[in-house]
């Protein structure tokens, strides 16, 4: 027989147990990631998140387990639920707390239902998890499970009752480059132009720029890394989730699976682009600066993103969310995938209805965005 339990604390579930369910090694989905998010203050109720892992357990044995979070708002998701929210709270119902099945503060494409790597029951595993979030939401009379950026193995798992949701993100693709220049080669002439000109305008400031692994990095300079990924989101008028203690977490626990691009001025640092990487993807996700500098920021979190990936044969990069500039910057749109189970049949069917029109404009959107290749014609 197979019992679902909830977890408050990812710490409940043993560390070795939760990553040998992982299909890869995503850094998003380890167990010492999401841990550290929590034990860091950066998972917490007043910002919005309660863990509420789910593992599936035969025998006292997990056999399947979930990311799985309730959301008192909708801050650090990157699929944008708010008008939902309001028009479900106009109706006089209560939309928060909700289910969330995803990564805290990371639009990043990955697995989402742990199950394992047996073709044969894996699938089933995926629809079990799937039916056991659908359950606590009932049970605990929320108003709606949501799933963020799902790999391909993962959709399958989701019913009908399941609305789909699509997106476009900008990756880059590695096509056997053998340097950056041989990358410049395969863009059109305007685009190879503006890219030099834009890393010649960075290299005329008397700067030092490089890459460095995390463990590289001593307590004192993680410090300043964190300090200016915080002053960025301050100068914008937001708020920066991610603590200092979690950053130096990364320094002691992750190692050089982070990656930093860093921009010094006489011994300082005054600019960082922070990165995790997998054996065979970078994720660019923070960033932080002091000065403000023509194309410091496309050098650090792109250039120098790329010629890394290269220099290390990673198959590709993924910048982040949003940002139709990065296409003239050599990345291209890829489709990302939700999915959303809203228990009221008829805000289900609302929703469900403004989602057929949502996808319409997304596909004309990507097909549009592909007719600008930055690529040069074969």
């Amino acid at each position: 027989m197979i019992e679902a339990r909830f977890h408050d604390h990812i710490d409940d579930i043993p560390a070795a147990a939760w990553d040998a369910l992982r299909l890869d090694d995503n850094p998003f989905l380890s167990h010492s990631f999401l841990a550290g998010l929590e034990r860091t203050g950066c998972i917490r109720p007043d910002w919005g998140w309660q863990a509420h892992h789910l593992g599936l357990y035969r025998n006292g044995a997990l056999i399947a387990a979930a990311p799985l979070y309730l959301k008192g708002n909708s801050h650090g998701e990157f699929v944008f639920d708010w008008s939902w929210a309001s028009a479900w709270e106009r109706a006089g119902h209560d939309y928060y707390p909700k289910l969330l099945n995803a990564v805290p503060y990371s639009p990043v494409v990955g697995p989402r239902l742990l199950a394992g790597r047996d073709p044969v029951q894996a699938p089933a595993l995926r629809e079990l998890l799937v039916q056991a979030m659908q359950e606590q939401a009932e049970r605990l009379q929320l108003s709606s499970v949501h799933a963020n950026f799902l790999n391909d193995d993962d959709l399958a798992g989701f019913n009908d009752d399941w609305l789909a949701r699509n997106d476009v993100q900008f990756h880059w693709h590695n096509r056997s480059y053998a340097d950056f220049d041989a990358f410049l080669a395969a863009l059109n002439h305007k685009k190879r132009k503006n890219i030099r000109h834009e890393r010649q305008r960075v290299a005329n400031h008397p700067l030092q720029i490089s890459m460095h692994g995390g463990a590289e990095l001593d307590m004192r300079s993680w410090r300043r890394v964190h300090a200016l990924y915080a002053s960025t989101f301050d100068a914008k008028g937001n708020h920066a989730a991610l603590t200092e203690p979690f950053f130096q977490y990364l320094r002691k626990e992750l190692g050089n699976t982070v990656q930093l691009a860093l921009a010094k001025q006489d011994d300082d640092i005054v600019a960082v682009a922070i990165f995790l990487r997998s054996e065979t993807t970078l994720y660019g996700r923070y960033w932080g600066a002091c000065v403000d500098l023509p194309d410091l920021h496309f050098e650090l979190c792109y250039y120098q993103g790329i010629d890394y990936a290269i220099s290390q044969r990673l198959e590709r990069f993924e910048p982040g969310a949003q940002g139709e500039h990065k296409l003239a910057r050599g990345f291209l749109p890829v489709c990302t995938h939700s999915r959303h189970y809203l228990l009221h049949e008829g805000f289900r069917q609302a929703v469900g209805r403004a989602l057929a029109q949502e996808r319409e404009g997304i596909d004309a959107y990507a097909e549009e965005l592909l007719d600008h290749s930055p690529y040069a014609k074969q």
